[in-house]
């Protein structure tokens, strides 16, 4: 089992930075992907970010690319999802998730079976 805490949510104006934290617990060594979504009131689930961990290859949504950077620190089984340029339509509820599956679109939040408990960011204008 994997357990996931976020932290590093906040409320900030548009154009500010934040750094979100996801500190894993448990056995991680058969996690394949590693990803923050967000979800806004009223809307779906979207995946922000990912890293394919056999690669470290990382993907973005289209909305955050050249903004946000996904990274880890695989001492401190964390992962960090740096986001500047901060913009209002950026406010959601942020999760990071583990994926122990393979072959699947990284952004398919049904493929991932560890979640953590989420942590709100707010950008105000």
């Amino acid at each position: 089992q994997v357990q996931l805490v976020e932290s590093g949510g906040g409320s900030v104006q548009a154009g500010g930075s934040l750094r979100l934290s996801c500190a894993a617990s448990g056995y991680t060594y058969s996690i394949n992907y590693m990803g923050w979504f967000r979800q806004a009131p009223g809307k779906e689930r979207e995946g922000v970010a990912c890293i394919y961990t056999s690669s470290g290859n990382t993907y973005y949504a289209d909305s955050v690319k050249g903004r946000f950077t996904i990274s880890q620190d695989n001492a401190k089984k964390t992962m960090y999802l740096q986001m500047n340029a901060l913009k209002p339509e950026d406010t959601a509820m942020y999760y990071c998730a583990y994926s122990s599956r393979r072959g699947f679109t990284w952004y398919d939040s049904t493929k991932y079976n560890y979640w953590g408990q989420g942590t709100q960011v707010t950008v105000s204008s």
